[in-house]
């Protein structure tokens, strides 16, 4: 006998409003008839909280408490899901809530890390054309900038940084294969070796201040086409990244940010002189709306990443596991590994009941959640991803929820990553590379 499926609020609601986003005369509505049209369509939940589809394409609920609306990933229990009830509120909701249109059409690329799928090496190969063109600058032409200075070999130029630091600024999570080509092709610039281990390397992620530097510095320097040399590799190499999901968002906003520069018709020579600065604040404004970057709001960013993390748990829900529990509890256990104390600046910006959970956490070292923490560096078994794509997401959204708590709250990256990606590499380590069109099997990982 065929079981019934049991029907989903949250499921239905979603999909009706996708639906009426989508059709083209939603742009052409007034603002509050969008807000009206969202508001009917607000779902009420047995615990008294309230919940709409909105904006980013993502859930929102309204705490009864207080009565403000916070991002928050939407609950996995089934049953919980089809007990909500549709409750055609009449009060508007806040403006920022209602969907623009574009911003669902948005593709939000992808969650993984970059360990477990390698990049294709139709990407690398490009790539490595542009990093063997700038073989041969010279520093004195191309002086480097910022953290850049520190991270490559004397003689190396700035050309060099501009591609590495795309990579590093496109990547939605910088958590690499030590075997990964990608890095590899670098080895001769760097002056020392990358943070990680044998495994993985953790890397930082570049900011987008530093980009600016390379080319406000050449400006400055009265040198405007070489800051626009600079400004073409950055593109170039985020054209070629794009093709892979887990760069492409942000190197579609790099490209929207760059392209008045190499048109000339911006005013970002003018504006360098006035600092870098006012080159990124330049820059910025046209980056598309529906990206959030940690350069612009790193508390929004934050919220974000953390929604991205409970939805690469959502691989336990069939096991009646709570994916915004455990999400909770594993950030618990990497502040607790790398910055108790960071998790003041945290709270502000966490849904009320997410907030209570890692309170909670953090302060009883009994409390049954942290079951969920790695122990001896693994990951207990209950929390094992089913598959390498799996895996690769969950590592990388919990990198990327790793680097937006450390800028919020002003901590140091830690050399050796968080506790709970550098935990999830064991269910990698032992993949096999993909395979290299033209070439039977797959290489096996050297370290």
């Amino acid at each position: 006998m065929t079981a019934v499926r049991q029907w989903d609020c949250f499921d239905t609601m979603e999909s009706d409003v996708r639906t009426m986003v989508a059709d083209h005369r939603w742009t052409a509505l007034a603002l509050p008839a969008r807000a009206q049209a969202i508001a009917l369509r607000t779902l009420t939940t047995p615990d008294g909280g309230r919940w709409l589809f909105g904006a980013r394409a993502r859930w929102y609920r309204q705490d009864p408490a207080d009565g403000l609306w916070y991002l928050a990933a939407p609950p996995a229990d089934p049953g919980f899901r089809a007990a909500a009830r549709v409750a055609h509120a009449t009060s508007m909701i806040p403006m920022n809530l209602v969907p623009a249109g574009p911003d669902f059409a948005a593709d939000r690329g992808s969650v993984q890390g970059f360990v477990g799928p390698d990049v294709p090496p139709e990407i690398t190969e490009r790539v490595r054309e542009l990093v063997i063109a700038q073989r041969g600058r010279h520093r004195e032409d191309f002086p480097l900038t910022g953290p850049f200075t520190g991270l490559f070999a004397g003689e190396v130029a700035s050309p060099v940084a501009a591609i590495w630091g795309t990579l590093m600024w496109c990547a939605y999570a910088p958590a690499f294969d030590g075997n990964e080509v990608l890095l590899s092709m670098f080895g001769e610039f760097l002056a020392r070796p990358l943070p990680g281990d044998d495994w993985v390397r953790w890397l930082p992620a570049v900011a987008l201040d530093d980009l600016v530097a390379l080319y406000g510095e050449r400006v400055r320097a009265g040198h405007p086409e070489a800051g626009l040399r600079l400004v073409a590799l950055m593109a170039d190499t985020a054209d070629a990244v794009r093709a892979d999901r887990r760069f492409r968002p942000r190197a579609d906003a790099l490209l929207a940010m760059v392209e008045p520069v190499l048109r000339r018709t911006g005013p970002d020579p003018s504006v360098a002189h006035h600092g870098d600065d006012a080159v990124r604040r330049a820059w910025l404004s046209r980056c598309p709306a529906h990206v959030t970057l940690p350069d612009s709001s790193p508390a929004e960013h934050f919220q974000h990443v953390v929604y991205d993390l409970v939805q690469a748990l959502g691989f336990l829900v069939p096991k009646g596991a709570d994916p915004r529990a455990v999400a909770a509890s594993l950030l618990a256990a990497d502040l607790t590994a790398s910055a108790p104390r960071a998790a003041d600046a945290l709270y502000p910006w966490l849904d009320p009941e997410l907030r209570h959970i890692l309170h909670v956490v953090l302060i009883d070292p009994s409390h049954p959640l942290r079951g969920c923490w790695p122990r001896s560096g693994e990951l207990p078994y209950a929390l094992h991803p089913p598959d390498r794509a799996s895996a690769a997401a969950l590592l990388g959204a919990a990198y990327a929820t790793g680097l937006a708590w450390c800028r919020l709250s002003g901590t140091t990256v830690p050399d050796r990553g968080f506790a709970t990606a550098s935990a999830l590499v064991r269910c990698l380590a032992y993949e096999r590379d993909d395979p290299v069109p033209g070439i039977s099997g797959a290489f096996p990982r050297h370290f």
